[in-house]
């Protein structure tokens, strides 16, 4: 949100997103932006405006200034660190394609969580005030009925701002006056948009394949470590306790198994057996060095799903699913102690990993480049819907408690304390990013984060 502040740095009024002007405690509407004037209630000349947001007198001089909050910034400064980094890693015509694709996969993401809130605010009847997608200064906009869409400069984020979101209004269409049920769906719609487009973007990438791999072992490498207890024909049904639906379970729960007190990989497996379920318990693995560290080695094959019009939407679904349970347990994870804050990555980090994959596709194709950027992207809106949810406060899982509680009670929080969270979840969340980042950085320059 912008504010009016004074040549002392004194905050004297806000900015709604729907260009009205409040106190400056967000409470009271008191005037409006009308072109380059602002005006009061009875239209009478507050301040005009001249470029980049300064406040002037009648004689031209400066008394004051717009800005916007400092998250504002923080989120410039994220896109500006994305950009270099992209710029840094990549250096040719192709690699720049990739870049653009990349970036307008990143601004579909958030288009699509942002639509979510969009549609089901429309269908339920709440004012929406602007629809814009990238941050920053506004370079095109339009207004169709009661809704401005604009684009910004940034193509980073993008936003859907409802009547009465963040802010009292006496509006009866204020997202606040909704009925509890709406304003949930609402909320939740965003995330349930992510992992939407995480099946259309899974769909993309299994197309192409005349096969996919099941969890079934077909064959074993020569000398395999794991054939004196798997057989073929043994479909692994669990590794230390984790359900095993589709490959990539299986090289997750393998990739994370840990070794024992006697520095071998075991994990306990389980696997349907000739139509019966068997325990095996502790499954011994081979291992070899990887920079420096113990890595389990996968010794079998497993054999292939032909692609077909129901495997592929099977497949797809499970992929979908997997990924979530795959989020759901690396936070688990990090809760626990299993994984360490260097596995972690930000924006920065991400567009490494996003180059990595892309340059190892260029090394085949173009199109292989583009597939693995959109196989990454799939796990980002992924994560993105899965993270959104989490009862965090500032995230849509915070907004989401908050419902229920109302729900629960028939009244809802009042809104300075929702407030309060919200605003300290946001400090704590910018402040965490930020950390992530150096974090990308230092692994930039060092091959490990912080706490590697």
């Amino acid at each position: 949100m912008k504010h009016i502040y004074d040549n002392d740095g004194e905050k004297l009024y806000s900015v709604r997103k729907d260009e009205t002007i409040a106190d400056k405690h967000n409470k009271k509407v008191v005037g409006k932006i009308d072109g380059d004037k602002i005006v009061d209630n009875d239209g009478k000349l507050m301040y005009k405006m001249s470029a980049r947001n300064k406040l002037v007198d009648d004689n031209g001089e400066e008394v004051g200034h717009i800005r916007e909050n400092n998250f504002i910034y923080a989120g410039v400064l994220a896109a500006l660190a994305v950009i270099i980094t992209l710029v840094c890693v990549f250096s040719f015509v192709e690699s720049a394609l990739l870049i653009i694709i990349g970036v307008l996969l990143f601004e579909l993401i958030i288009f699509i969580h942002e639509l979510g809130h969009f549609m089901t605010a429309k269908a339920s009847g709440v004012k929406v005030n602007e629809f814009a997608l990238g941050m920053g200064p506004r370079i095109l906009r339009f207004k169709k009925g009661e809704t401005i869409y604009s684009l910004r400069l940034l193509p980073i984020g993008g936003f859907c701002a409802m009547e009465g979101e963040d802010e009292e209004s006496d509006n009866p269409r204020a997202f606040g006056k909704a009925a509890c049920w709406k304003r949930i769906i609402i909320v939740v719609a965003g995330a349930v948009m992510n992992i939407v487009l995480g099946f259309i973007l899974m769909m993309i990438t299994l197309m192409p394949n005349s096969q996919f791999a099941s969890t079934t072992i077909s064959k074993f490498h020569e000398n395999a470590t794991t054939s004196a207890s798997l057989k073929v024909g043994d479909e692994i049904v669990s590794i230390n306790g984790y359900r095993v639906y589709t490959s990539q379970d299986l090289s997750f729960s393998l990739v994370t198994a840990n070794q024992n007190s006697d520095g071998e990989f075991a994990p306990e497996i389980v696997v349907r057996r000739n139509g019966e379920t068997v325990n095996l318990g502790n499954v011994k693995f081979g291992s070899r060095e990887v920079d420096g560290k113990k890595a389990i080695v996968l010794d079998f094959y497993v054999a292939p799903i032909q692609n077909n019009f129901w495997n592929l939407i099977a497949e797809t679904g499970k992929g979908v699913v997997s990924t979530v349970r795959l989020v759901w347990a690396s936070l688990f994870g990090l809760i626990t102690g299993r994984f360490g804050f260097n596995e972690l990555a930000g924006p920065i980090g991400m567009t490494s990993a996003i180059s990595q994959v892309a340059s190892a596709g260029l090394q085949s194709s173009f199109g292989d480049a583009v597939m693995n950027i959109v196989s990454v992207m799939m796990m980002i809106t992924v994560n993105l819907g899965v993270v959104n949810l989490l009862p965090l406060p500032a995230l849509d899982g915070g907004r989401l408690v908050f419902l229920i509680v109302e729900l629960i009670r028939r009244k809802p929080v009042p809104a300075k304390y929702e407030g309060w969270v919200h605003a300290i979840g946001m400090i704590v969340l910018l402040a965490f990013m930020a950390l992530i980042s150096f974090s990308d950085i230092i692994r930039l320059f060092t091959g490990t984060g912080l706490g590697g």
